[in-house]
């Protein structure tokens, strides 16, 4: 129990940390040069990818919190390690689920995003722009290797979410509207915070 408090307080503190750092350091011009935190190449890869991924969308789409959302998201389903969902044991990757986020061919970031009357549009033209059929296999089969594509379906499928996209920091609202959107079977709510607080880091080195 000791041990467990330990680690939350820890991820507290990270968490309040970045929080108010965040702000201040991207007032005075934020740093792409890894100075303030040391991403390696494969997050660095997956910044560029959700940089272009929301310069195919309207502008009205992309924000701090949007960003953030996607970093967590992306972190909780994958850690950014794992382009197909491990299963199994030992696990392997020939999981229902492709890309960083973890979208499944009938779920929200393939089927759901390619049909909802709200991002369909949307989501045609990150089709169109990444050469891609609309179909779900096709979809599906891309996003497993194109993080552009993976991304933008991500952010759309936050988009469809009626409700405004949580406070920077507001853990708690960003766990419900992942909850909302994603549907996870299996909800790691544990595991949440720190990943949270590994996102709101990333997004400071990149602001």
């Amino acid at each position: 129990m000791e041990v467990l408090e330990t680690l939350q307080q820890y991820i507290l503190g990270e968490m309040l940390l970045a929080i108010i750092i965040f702000p201040l350091y991207c007032t005075v011009g934020g740093n792409k040069n890894g100075a303030f935190l040391n991403i390696g190449k494969v997050m660095q890869n997956i910044l560029k990818a959700i940089d272009e991924a929301l310069s195919l969308l309207p502008s009205k789409m992309d924000s701090k919190e949007a960003r953030l959302m996607l970093l967590a998201i992306g972190f909780q389903e994958s850690r950014f390690e794992h382009r197909r969902q491990l299963v199994g044991s030992p696990p392997r990757p020939i999981g229902p689920a492709k890309s960083f986020w973890q979208g499944e061919r009938g779920g929200g970031m393939v089927h759901g995003v390619r049909t909802h009357r709200g991002v369909k549009d949307y989501a045609n033209t990150l089709y169109k722009a990444r050469g891609v059929q609309p179909t779900n296999q096709a979809i599906w089969d891309a996003i497993e290797y194109d993080d552009v594509l993976a991304a933008g379906l991500a952010r759309l499928l936050l988009w469809t979410d009626p409700h405004k996209l949580p406070a920077i920091g507001d853990v708690d609202e960003a766990w419900d509207l992942y909850i909302r959107t994603w549907r996870p079977g299996k909800a790691h709510r544990s595991s949440w915070n720190e990943m949270y607080t590994k996102a709101l880091a990333t997004l400071v080195e990149d602001c």
